[in-house]
């Protein structure tokens, strides 16, 4: 069994905290409102694991400085606006429990909002000439959008290939894990060739999280924290369910894709889907490739020397792929 985040945290615990003051502090406005809706955004911080993979990644190739915090920070600025800017997009009233900026303070202020972390997030590296570590952020940033609008573009005709999906993800999700590894050893003075070894460790990562999300919409009711279905109802295609429709006879295709298009929120027509998914064996192929990334991962790690930084980093792999919600 992993161990729990704390117990990964622990080489890196007194500057997690530190970061989350220095975070707090990278928002800080004149604007009384502005100063509000930040307060609001610390607030209901996540598990914090794109810090923690910036910190454990400049560790284990240097050590953690000034530079480090500001690539953690520079990292959750602009991830903030991003989400933001997507809950606007998605009209999504909730996140992590938590009413959305949109819901509470309207779009026009969630979009201000988003632009505002973004630009703070820009001068932030620009006063300290951090432009390496803005390459990196940036580069994510452009990358994840360019997946949103991919997914977009192709979830209207319910055909995704499973090379397709794995670029969504790639873009989606692992593109940013892939700079939080990438900038934190770049802030500890790694060699370019450790920079891209990081960032590939990190991708591998975020493949096999995003992949794990999607099995979540599959499993048993109580056990983890996600509502099973979500995914169907939203009419996402995720690798469990296109790994059962391209091994499926057409009449069955038909069927299925029908639900997901037209029937998506008959929770006992949803429940059909869900259980032609477990039949055909969705889900161990989606466990399957979840292990190969996950092992990709490892090997990226065997090449660094031991230290508990690394612990930790292999430690937190595990925790991706173990987690229950």
């Amino acid at each position: 069994m992993s161990l729990s985040l704390n117990e990964i945290k622990a080489p890196i615990a007194s500057v997690m905290d530190e970061f989350e003051f220095k975070f707090r502090a990278s928002m800080k406005s004149t604007v009384p409102l502005l100063d509000r809706i930040t307060h609001y955004i610390v607030k209901r911080k996540g598990k914090q694991m794109r810090p923690m993979f910036v910190f454990l990644s400049a560790g284990l190739l240097g050590q953690v400085n000034e530079r480090s915090h500001r690539a953690a920070t520079l990292i959750e600025l602009l991830h903030t606006a991003t989400l933001v800017h997507d809950d606007v997009v998605d009209d999504s009233n909730e996140r992590r429990g938590f009413f959305s900026l949109n819901a509470l303070w309207k779009n026009k202020i969630a979009v201000l909002v988003g632009d505002y972390l973004l630009s703070k997030g820009l001068l932030l590296s620009v006063d300290n000439s951090d432009h390496d570590l803005l390459k990196i952020v940036s580069e994510a940033v452009r990358i994840m959008s360019e997946g949103e609008l991919m997914q977009i573009e192709k979830a209207r005709r319910l055909d995704i290939s499973e090379e397709i999906y794995f670029e969504i993800i790639r873009q989606k999700t692992a593109s940013l894990i892939a700079s939080c590894c990438a900038g934190g050893a770049c802030a500890a003075g790694a060699g370019q060739e450790d920079i891209i070894r990081m960032h590939h460790f990190g991708e591998c990562i975020g493949m096999a999280f995003q992949i794990k999300d999607d099995l979540f919409d599959y499993g048993p009711d109580g056990v983890i924290g996600k509502p099973t279905g979500i995914d169907i109802k939203e009419s996402k295609m995720t690798l469990p369910l296109i790994h059962a429709l391209s091994k499926a006879a057409y009449a069955d295709k038909k069927r299925i894709i029908n639900i997901i298009k037209n029937h998506n929120t008959d929770d006992a027509k949803v429940k059909e889907v869900i259980a032609f998914v477990k039949q055909s064996g969705g889900m161990e192929y989606a466990t399957k490739k979840m292990m190969e990334y996950q092992e990709q991962a490892f090997r990226v790690l065997d090449y660094f020397p031991e230290n508990t930084y690394k612990t930790s980093l292999k430690e937190l792999v595990r925790y991706t792929t173990e987690r229950t919600h």
